[in-house]
């Protein structure tokens, strides 16, 4: 084990412990294999048998008669204990309706930058890897180095995809948002591989999102917590979309629907502030505030009518700002040479 990820590791028993809870044993899902030949199976079929299994069910099982998915009965162990309270702040406060800001980490693989970002006093990091060249290591690496920021991770992937999804949900993604989600059934595949059943299909691969130093002994379990805590945006950003954006705000665990404000403007041709460009968005309004959805835009958006969460800049943005308020008229007064390859260009 590294010593980042060692550190984090206590850190997070100690945060178990102050929870007053057990803190897992290992974030690896096959840890606890027992050893061949302790293990006693009352239920088993029988040697050489056909037990019926498919039509029969055995004593004492909650689902009877043929198996079939849509009327499974669900067990305890997909559901949060009673009286579960959230533990993602942003969850919270969207449901609050408060306004919620992400800033974005768009270039940098350095978790010390991640870490400045996420203690800024946005509420979410878009850790962004739609367009950004980081791997899936990289991110994670950020994520762990500081888990318990004011900013929660989140991350932009590059489609509705099981490998995409469950890459970021594993790392420990809180946020995770979907771009050119053009059909409903792009906006389901999104859905069921951000959740864990029986409201999707997520996988339970283990990964660092698991461990007791990021969200591994949170209050009521990760596993049984994490679908009412995980934040869920679409990005509609094509005409495609557009057309579909009542479909796709209505499909159940969506958080948030996203206007793209940027790629609207590419796929349509035309710019904020045209008719036709403003009509697309209020398509977009007008579909997520149907289906009782959050709406999220760029935060230069944060006061237009029922926006409630938004995209902040980048890092390497945010340096310029701060240094431009930090100098004041001292920013650009550097001084003038003639000659070498810092001399002002000839006219």
């Amino acid at each position: 084990m590294n010593r980042t990820l060692l550190a984090t590791t206590l850190l997070g028993l100690s945060a178990a412990a102050a929870w007053g809870q057990t803190p897992p044993a290992s974030a690896d899902p096959y840890a606890n294999n027992a050893a061949a030949g302790t293990l006693k199976f009352p239920l088993a079929a029988p040697a050489g048998t056909d037990s019926k299994a498919a039509t029969i069910a055995p004593p004492g099982a909650k689902n009877q008669g043929p198996i079939t998915p849509g009327a499974w009965k669900f067990g305890p162990n997909t559901t949060p204990p009673s009286g579960a309270k959230l533990w993602n702040p942003v969850k919270q406060k969207l449901l609050d309706g408060g306004k919620v800001t992400g800033g974005t980490v768009f270039a940098s693989t350095d978790p010390s930058t991640y870490c400045a970002m996420a203690n800024a006093g946005y509420d979410f990091i878009w850790t962004e890897m739609q367009h950004g060249t980081r791997d899936w290591d990289a991110a994670a690496r950020m994520w762990r180095t500081c888990p318990y920021a004011k900013a929660v991770p989140g991350v932009r992937v590059a489609y509705a995809d099981e490998r995409e999804i469950q890459h970021a949900t594993d790392a420990g993604a809180l946020v995770i948002v979907v771009p050119t989600v053009d059909t409903m059934e792009e906006a389901i595949a999104a859905r069921d591989w951000t959740y864990f059943p029986p409201l999707g299909k997520r996988s339970q691969g283990g990964g660092q999102a698991f461990d007791p130093a990021m969200w591994g002994s949170v209050p009521g379990g990760y596993r049984q917590t994490a679908n009412d805590n995980i934040v869920l945006i679409v990005m509609i950003e094509t005409i495609e979309g557009i057309k579909n954006a009542a479909e796709i705000a209505s499909v159940p665990g969506i958080t948030a629907v996203f206007a793209a404000s940027g790629d609207l403007a590419n796929f349509s041709g035309y710019k904020q502030g045209d008719p036709d460009y403003e009509r697309l968005i209020n398509v977009v309004h007008d579909a997520t505030m149907k289906a009782g959805k959050r709406l999220c835009g760029p935060l230069a958006w944060r006061d237009r009518p029922d926006f409630t969460c938004f995209q902040g800049g980048s890092e390497t943005a945010a340096i310029g700002r701060g240094v431009a308020a930090e100098l004041g008229p001292l920013k650009d007064t550097q001084g003038k040479v003639e000659v070498g390859p810092l001399a002002a260009p000839k006219k």
